[in-house]
């Protein structure tokens, strides 16, 4: 046998891409999930037969928004929510997003967090994206969760197609970034679980300012067109 015999018997077969891990058992908690955005994840996920538990501040609100939801969604408060998820949707305002997580810092412990906060500013000129002193909202989440998985995914949905029950399938790409393939690989299955949309590993997590960022041209395009625009990766 010669060395390059015995280098390429020693080296496993590159994993396909595309071999994701079955996801269907496990709980998904969405923090914020009374807002539009979470709201709407939160019943995508639940209709494709996904475990759901709304967060929220008030576990009166979140209980009352899963009782309008049905699908066997639960509502609790965001601390019992990260308790009981296994992976944790991080969908509160910008605003918001270092003091919840902050808060949240036990309860999060050893959970898979996906965060799809997108820093914005508005102005007349329209929207713009923020860069907070840690380089996105995903890697302040890293800083604020040091015992956490920290990913980041789903910032490119429309809340009006999300929540819209007449739409059966939502034609999109979810671009999903983070450190370990493990867990991309479990948030790419997730996004997979809601018909029409993929999702597609796009970087760690030190390049999600810019997918974060793509959400304020993301505005100027629906605002221009009237649409609910999202996007979709070719050759892959």
């Amino acid at each position: 046998m010669t060395t390059n015999d015995s280098d390429s018997a020693a080296k496993p077969p590159a994993k396909d891409p595309w071999d994701l891990p079955d996801v269907s058992g496990l709980t998904v908690g969405v923090l914020g999930g009374t807002g539009p955005q979470g709201r709407g994840l939160a019943y995508r996920l639940a209709r494709a037969g996904q475990k759901v538990v709304i967060g929220s501040r008030a576990a009166d609100r979140a209980g009352a928004a899963a009782a309008e939801l049905g699908l066997g969604v639960e509502g609790a408060d965001n601390a019992e929510c990260a308790r009981r998820s296994d992976i944790v949707i991080v969908a509160v305002p910008w605003d918001g997003h270092a003091a919840t997580l902050e808060s949240l810092r036990e309860e999060l412990a050893g959970k898979l967090v996906v965060d799809c906060v997108n820093p914005l500013g508005f102005d007349k000129k329209g929207a713009y994206a923020l860069k907070p002193e840690e380089g996105s909202a995903a890697e302040q989440a890293a800083a604020l969760l040091p015992d956490s998985r920290v990913t980041a995914a789903f910032h490119h949905l429309s809340a009006v197609l999300l929540q819209d029950e007449a739409i059966d399938e939502i034609d999109t790409d979810v671009m999903v970034l983070g450190e370990a393939r493990a867990d991309t690989d479990t948030v790419q299955a997730l996004a997979s679980r809601i018909p029409g949309m993929r999702g597609v590993f796009a970087g760690r997590l030190r390049n999600a300012h810019q997918v974060e960022s793509l959400v304020a041209n993301l505005i100027s395009v629906n605002r221009r067109y009237k649409a609910h625009a999202g996007l979709r990766t070719t050759d892959v």
